[in-house]
């Protein structure tokens, strides 16, 4: 059996513009993620945090570096190859929830589904089970000005993991709601990486939320500064 990592970031170098507006957001990063953890990623706004996610989800390509993703060199591949990994290996939660608007809570959930050309029949089951597994199964006909602010990011956690992705990235997924929301939206996504082994990556500004994390990675100017385990000294 392999010992490769699901996800290794070698080298990893991200630069912007050119001559004087030349700007390196990333100055050789080297990360390894191993099958069902937990990462938060923390750092100051231009700390690197961001773009880091953004190449992690196949959003975004390094300038130089490897990353490597199921063993597959990630920088190697076309912008058809990057969307392809990102629809069958990928699910994302924004801070905005990113819901469309006049569409019900089902038909949100299912719009991963329409992409991969899913039939009609077999999207609306999984998108039942899934907003089942949010628990909203009596809100799938609403529409998201309908929904509470957790309600709403509820649905979104249920779009993200209802293609059953390997990795969930996560982009301040509380940022938007009040304590009490953020601590149940945290709850249910410790719960999919406990019981589903779904694979948790998460930026965050905030300690309490990072402290649901197994790993916390802070950023500062660009590299890496610390990663620990929680409940490990730094």
């Amino acid at each position: 059996m392999s010992s490769e990592p699901l996800i290794h970031l070698s080298g990893i170098t991200k630069t912007y513009g050119s001559g004087q507006a030349e700007f390196q957001a990333l100055k050789g990063i080297d990360i390894s993620i191993e099958a069902g953890d937990f990462v938060a990623i923390m750092g100051h706004s231009g700390s690197g945090k961001s773009t880091t996610m953004n190449i992690l989800g196949c959003l975004d390509t390094p300038t130089s570096g490897s990353y490597r993703f199921m063993g597959a060199h990630v920088e190697r591949m076309s912008r058809n190859q990057r969307a392809l990994l990102r629809r069958h290996f990928l699910g994302f939660i924004f801070q905005g929830f990113n819901l469309l608007s006049r569409t019900t809570a089902l038909e949100n959930v299912e719009l991963p589904l329409i992409y991969r050309g899913e039939p009609a029949a077999d999207r609306h089951g999984a998108a039942r089970a899934a907003l089942k597994q949010v628990g909203l199964q009596e809100w799938e006909h609403h529409t998201p000005a309908e929904l509470s602010g957790g309600q709403q990011q509820r649905v979104a956690i249920a779009r993200a993991i209802v293609t059953r992705p390997a990795v969930l990235l996560a982009d301040e997924p509380t940022g938007n709601l009040d304590t009490r929301t953020s601590e149940e939206i945290m709850e249910l996504i410790a719960t999919f990486n406990r019981e589903h082994g779904i694979t948790v990556l998460m930026v965050t500004h905030e300690p309490d939320m990072a402290a649901y994390a197994k790993r916390v990675i802070s950023f500062v100017d660009g590299k890496v500064e610390s990663d620990t385990r929680n409940g490990e000294e730094a």
